[in-house]
């Protein structure tokens, strides 16, 4: 028999026996055995059987892959691909099991879980050991251990006397009656024959054991029923108390069926509710604008100097409370906006002794950017985060509670999900959003936990529930359905759903079979895997094109109110929107921002520098409407008291040139806690400071104005307080990165050149009459010399010994070209390329044998 037909003996024979794009297929789907790049076949084997590599791998198996494991598991070893086909499609043999496995089966062999030629499949043995079925780790499929493993231990006198209690023969040996009692049990017919002679309560007990837990409880002294069942070995003690129901007997009650539901079709994404794509835009578009208006707001609330950061780091529960308060949504949606705009890179820490957060610079270089390019550069940033921001108020490991802000808040997965997500969405016809329940099912049935069923606080759950509020509240969607622009951020075709044709959509509503395949299979791959920093970029580029026109222009009016109120009827431009937010105070927000004016509000004009005149050719400039006169009242009338007490430094003092007003604060009750006292007829001195006495004199009615120790009246402005230059936080990768094309072709050859070397014959060594062996070769300096030199001339390759300028040692493949001046030319078939080595770090050299 050739090499080429010779059944595999180990998975380093079975990855020997591949081409080189089954071995690039395996590097892409599990990147952690190329970190680092093995040295030849035999490690890579190694490394796929390591416990570590075997969960991952396990791990990212869709449903009916790793159902196709887990019977492998229970199978016997090596197993046919009938026997496991059986497994799967049962006794009936399910034509959607029949016609889905060949795929499955397909998956494991090309991610290295199962090795082997059909009639001899093989699971490699850590996978084998996390899914068979043990006591201290039940197997997923509800099974036990078999007749042969439950049996040992067992005195041969009693394995007889099973045997001959279920109409067998008794033999000579232990091993041949258990062989005998299992084919009774995986024997059809026999077994339906045995089984109809026990009695009703005995195959009640048999039911309730079939599909898992195995194992039951029997005192000393069985009931009649199970006494029967015990003495035929349709229960056999495993300890005192305990039997179990052997795997054969279970397999004939499950018709032969390894799993009580097989699931080897992906559950259908069904869609909820329907809507114009032009609706479901618009709506997008507006919340996207409501995204840059509370990031703004959130960040002009901090633009003084945010909250203080917590000695754990993070942001207190208080401050979360008073941010919420300030943005008018709930504690998590707040949550939600700090952390996005922490992702984003527009607020971190200062790092100063009292460490508080602040706006970082690239905040002041995102508001210059047009409103598009400020929402995708939002939107990006959350879809490529770890940070989660649903975890906040929740405990982590050691029961500490999660801050926003803070750290732990970082899940690997959370990018994959909630692009998944997304790209889900996007395989509905345009315009229509999912059910939750559909849409989680098949996150479920795409990456099940392994050994559970779907659980409403899985990890993958809630972040999926997360990602569907999160990517409304950022306008990604719009009325739960994916809009152009999210679609576009995704790097999804624009036409793919439109492609479809209208389907009805209803509640509950299924696209048919054909369609259903189309989008799972074509649609669904475009844009679910990670994209490359640049096609991000043009990702987002593109985005910002689409949802640019949806976008309200910026407005550079607003309309007076004679109640004192102005109304924007849109989003204002910058510079009228600033000094709008020092003259008035915002009351309500939506659709329209309305402003109320107030004396504080006029006097925090004054304050900034303003002048009377300032704010009414302010006013008539940016109004639709005639100022109307209580407002200019209202202006005046503050601006003639503005500045009419003087607040200074003495402590503090106050004064004035009216007496009766200092008499008039003097006996105010609420002035007694500044422990005012005349100093001269015009002047109060306070043991207070000035910034408190203003606030005071301020909120009993007056209005003050601080002045400098020269007598001129201070003005106050906000002051932007920055912290240094900070780069966004970077996410927590998931594992290594999936490599490219080029990685992948480097990491082949280098496996190949490094197994050649490895595994090529050597000439027998004749002192030692041995053929060489995997030691590095050691020859003296003279025998080097010559043989690279009679190798030059034969043109034949060398084994070799070589030591770097590190002092590691490895082994090579060489064709020898030149030697001079004490260096060897060779073309290298480890790393397939032409080196040139220096003869001293050559620790020996052998002929490579000339037979295969």
């Amino acid at each position: 028999m050739s090499p080429e037909t010779t059944a595999p003996r180990s998975l380093a024979e079975a990855l020997r026996a591949r081409d080189d794009a089954s071995l690039s297929a395996l590097l892409r789907s599990r990147p952690d055995l190329i970190t680092p790049v093995p040295t030849d076949l035999t490690q890579l084997a190694t490394r796929a059987g390591t416990r570590a590599s075997v969960v991952r791998a396990l791990e990212r198996l869709d449903r009916f892959a790793l159902q196709t494991a887990e019977a492998l598991a229970v199978a016997s070893e090596p197993a046919t691909r009938d026997e496991l086909l059986g497994l799967l499609a049962g006794d009936d043999a399910d034509p959607a099991v029949t016609a889905a496995f060949p795929r499955a089966l397909g998956t494991l062999r090309e991610q290295a879980l199962v090795w082997g030629a059909d009639d001899r499949l093989r699971l490699v043995r850590t996978a084998r050991e996390l899914l068979a079925p043990s006591p201290q780790h039940p197997s997923p499929t509800g099974l036990g251990p078999t007749v042969a493993e439950a049996t040992t231990g067992m005195s041969p006198g009693r394995i007889q006397e099973i045997v001959a209690a279920a109409g067998l023969a008794t033999t000579h040996d232990s091993v041949s009656a258990v062989a005998s009692l299992s084919a009774l049990f995986g024997d059809r017919a026999r077994m339906s024959a045995l089984l109809d002679e026990a009695p009703a309560e005995a195959v009640e007990v048999l039911s309730r054991l079939v599909w898992g837990p195995p194992y039951g409880q029997v005192t000393a002294e069985p009931a009649a029923h199970l006494r029967w069942l015990i003495d035929r070995g349709l229960l056999l003690p495993t300890a005192p108390g305990t039997v179990v129901l052997p795997r054969e007997v279970a397999l004939h009650l499950r018709a032969g069926r390894a799993h009580r539901v097989t699931e080897p079709v992906a559950p259908s994404v069904e869609a909820a509710t329907s809507h114009r794509p032009q609706v479901v835009d618009a709506a997008a578009a507006g919340q996207a604008y409501t995204t840059l208006a509370t990031v703004e707001e959130l960040l002009k609330d901090w633009h003084e100097g945010g909250p203080a950061v917590l000695r754990a780091g993070g942001l207190s529960v208080r401050d979360l409370k008073r941010t919420a308060v300030a943005l008018d949504v709930s504690e998590p949606v707040a949550a939600f906006w700090v952390e996005l705009a922490y992702a984003a890179g527009l607020l971190a820490s200062d790092g100063e002794a009292d460490e508080r957060y602040a706006a970082t610079p690239a905040y002041d270089e995102w508001l210059e950017l047009p409103a598009a390019e400020r929402w995708a550069r939002l939107a990006s940033a959350w879809l490529a985060a770890t940070r989660t921001a649903g975890l906040v108020g929740g405990r982590d490991a050691k029961d500490r509670t999660l801050s926003a802000l803070g750290p732990g808040l970082d899940r690997s997965a959370a990018p994959e999900v909630r692009r998944r997500v997304l790209t889900l969405l996007g395989t509905l016809p345009e315009g229509s959003s999912a059910t939750p329940e559909s849409l989680l099912a098949r996150l479920y049935w795409e990456r099940p936990p392994r050994g559970a069923g779907p659980a409403p606080d899985d990890l993958r759950t809630r972040l999926a529930r997360w990602t569907l509020s999160e990517a409304e509240l950022l306008g990604v969607t719009g009325r739960g359905a994916l809009s152009a622009q999210g679609r576009a951020l995704l790097g999804l075709p624009p036409s793919a759903a439109a492609a479809e044709g209208p389907e009805p959509s209803g509640p509950g509503a299924k696209l048919p079979a054909h369609k259903r395949r189309h989008t799972s299979e074509e649609r669904s791959t475009a844009g679910a895997g990670p994209l490359s920093p640049a096609e991000r970029a043009a990702a987002a580029e593109r985005a910002a094109r689409l949802v640019a026109p949806l976008l309200p222009e910026p407005l550079d009016h607003v309309l007076l109110q004679a109640d004192l109120t102005a109304v924007a009827p849109g989003p204002l431009q910058r510079p009228l929107a600033d000094t709008l937010g020092v003259l008035a105070d915002v009351e309500s927000k939506g659709g329209a921002t309305v402003y109320r004016f107030t004396p504080g509000s006029v006097r925090r004009a004054l304050d900034a520098g303003r002048s009377a005149s300032d704010l009414h050719a302010f006013l008539a400039a940016h109004s639709r409407t005639p100022v109307p006169q209580p407002l200019a009242y209202l202006i005046d009338d503050v601006a003639r008291r503005h500045g009419h007490l003087r607040v200074g430094a003495a402590s503090a003092y106050v004064r004035c040139d009216d007496d009766a007003l200092l008499n008039e604060i003097l006996a105010d009750k609420r002035s007694q806690g500044f422990r005012l006292r005349r100093l001269a007829p015009t002047v109060l001195a306070a043991q207070a400071d000035p910034a408190a006495l203003l606030e005071g004199l301020r909120s009993m009615g007056f209005a003050p104005a601080a002045e400098s120790a020269e007598g001129d009246v201070l003005i106050t402005r906000a002051h932007a307080h920055r912290t240094p230059p900070r780069a966004a936080p970077e996410p927590v990768p998931d594992g290594p990165p999936v490599p490219d094309a080029t990685l992948l072709g480097a990491a082949v050859r280098a496996i190949r050149a490094g197994d050649l070397a490895s595994t090529a014959p050597r000439k027998t060594d004749p002192a030692t009459d041995r053929p060489g062996g995997t030691e590095l070769p050691r020859t003296s300096s003279a025998e080097t010399l010559a043989t690279m030199q009679a190798a030059v001339l034969t043109g034949e390759s060398l084994w070799i010994g070589y030591v770097n300028a590190e002092g590691s040692a490895t082994q090579r493949v060489i064709a020898p070209i030149r030697v001079e001046g004490g260096f060897v030319t060779a073309y290298d078939h480890t790393s397939d390329e032409v080196r040139t080595y220096p003869l001293h770090r050559v620790t020996g050299v052998a002929e490579l044998d000339d037979q295969p």
